[in-house]
């Protein structure tokens, strides 16, 4: 029996993240990079987010050093793991994360949409326990 979707619950799996990138040089993206962290600082001041991020990361980063990592001729300034990470909080997007994840093949969710895939989660393994227990009481000859 198919059940009326429900309008106000998110469908996480609506876009299905691609498979891991495993060729040989897929992951030669830092140009990738740049266009997705240009793209998350449109309409911000790059001088805030240097800013925020450097508060978020105890070092100094330059809006010149944001700017060189965010430009697609820039070929040696990809962000270090703890600045992609600190930008995405300055910038208050998930853009960096969302891009690491699509090259290993999956699929970032936050706030709501995770609280509703471990109540999903939850919920199978609930089902799957009350299977069990009923081919178990149907073993001891219980009446179901």
């Amino acid at each position: 029996m198919m059940k009326k979707n429900d309008p106000l619950t998110i469908d996480m799996f609506e876009d299905l993240p691609p498979p891991p990138v495993t060729e040989d040089g897929g992951l030669a993206c830092r140009v990738e990079i740049a266009h997705v962290m240009s793209n998350a600082m449109k309409g911000q001041d790059r001088y805030e987010v240097a800013c925020r991020m450097s508060k978020l990361t105890g070092r100094n980063v330059s809006k010149a050093r944001l700017d060189q990592m965010s430009a697609e001729s820039a070929e040696h300034h990809t962000p270090p793991l703890d600045w992609a990470i600190a930008f995405d909080i300055a910038t208050g997007t998930n853009a960096l994360a969302e891009f690491h994840a699509r090259k290993v093949g999956a699929k970032m969710v936050f706030g709501r949409e995770a609280l509703d895939a471990k109540l999903g989660q939850l919920l199978r393994g609930r089902e799957d326990m009350d299977k069990k227990i009923k081919a178990v009481k149907k073993a001891m000859g219980e009446e179901l």
